[in-house]
């Protein structure tokens, strides 16, 4: 599924309207989100103040998928309010930069904490594919402690700085 397709009956995110000489196309951008390995996730806490923190991720075409502690301040702040903007980032050269930036609403999938229930294996089973290949040598493990965010996003804004000949 692309970047451009609709789901879970939800508007297809917003176009990138600046910048969109150096932006990344949807093929880019699933590809980059499939190499990258780590985001920084920012909420909103109870004092309208941000939190930031580094998180590992999959990203299944469609859907954003985190894998956060439940007793984290990141849980805490998106069980409240479950706006969030994340960034995945590389580059040390101003004409290496490249990144993208998910914005939208998470949602829990699953039980908190994931325990492994058969109920949600189905609804489960690719995000828990993805993680664990791309982290766990094949296989995904289940700890007590963690449980799935899913993002939709309704905004995606890329950059690729290599594109601009620097």
């Amino acid at each position: 599924m692309s970047l451009e397709t609709a789901t879970d009956g939800q508007a297809a995110p917003r176009p990138q309207r600046r910048g969109r000489r150096i932006a990344m196309t949807p093929a880019e951008i699933d590809a980059f989100l499939a190499d990258e390995r780590t985001c920084r996730v920012s909420t909103v806490g109870a004092d309208g103040a941000p939190h930031t923190s580094a998180l590992w991720f999959v990203w299944d075409g469609s859907a954003f998928w985190l894998n956060s502690i439940v007793k984290s301040q990141r849980w805490t702040d998106l069980n409240r309010d479950p706006r969030v903007s994340v960034i995945i980032d590389t580059g040390h050269g101003f004409g290496e930069l490249r990144g993208v930036e998910l914005i939208g609403k998470v949602a829990q999938v699953g039980e908190v904490p994931r325990t492994g229930e058969a109920a949600n294996t189905e609804l489960l089973a690719e995000p828990e594919r993805l993680f664990g290949e791309k982290y766990g040598n094949g296989k995904f493990h289940i700890d007590g402690r963690h449980a799935w965010l899913k993002l939709v996003p309704e905004k995606i804004v890329s950059w690729d700085f290599r594109k601009t000949g620097f």
